[in-house]
C-alpha cells in the first residue's frame, strides 16, 4: 500500500505563487512516477504535471512555463511550484503515484483558490 500526504494549498491572489508538496510512504519503487492532477467544480479531473523515475516531466499546456514539478527521491516527495496563478487554476489538486499500468494511488487532495 501507498500513502500520499499533500500540503501547501490555500488562497492566493492572481499572479501569486504556491508550492504544493506530496510525501509518499509505503510500497514505493525506484521507477514510480509521481504527478499532480486537479479537478475544478463541474469539470473532469485533468493531469497538471507528471515526473517519471528518470525525472522526465510532462505538463498540461495550460500550465507550461508557469508550473514546475520536481521530486526528492531520498524523501519520496514530489513538489509542484506554481507561479503566475490565475483564477482558472482554482481546483482541488490531487497527488498521484503510479507503480505501473493500472497501479495508481491518490492523495486526499488540497484546495487551491486563486481569487482577489
Amino acid at each position: 500500500q501507498v500513502r500520499l500526504v499533500e500540503s501547501g494549498g490555500g488562497l492566493v491572489q492572481p499572479g501569486g505563487s504556491l508550492r504544493l508538496s506530496c510525501a509518499a510512504s509505503g510500497s514505493i519503487f525506484r521507477f514510480s512516477a509521481m504527478g499532480w492532477y486537479r479537478q475544478a467544480p463541474g469539470k473532469q479531473r485533468e493531469l497538471v504535471a507528471r515526473i517519471g523515475s528518470g525525472s522526465r516531466t510532462t505538463y498540461a499546456d495550460s500550465v507550461k512555463g508557469r508550473f514546475t514539478i520536481s521530486r526528492d527521491n531520498a524523501k519520496n516527495t514530489v513538489f509542484l511550484q506554481m507561479n503566475s496563478l490565475n483564477p482558472e487554476d482554482t481546483a482541488v489538486y490531487v497527488c498521484n503515484l503510479n507503480n505501473g499500468p493500472g497501479d495508481d494511488y491518490w492523495g486526499q487532495g488540497t484546495q487551491v483558490t486563486v481569487s482577489s
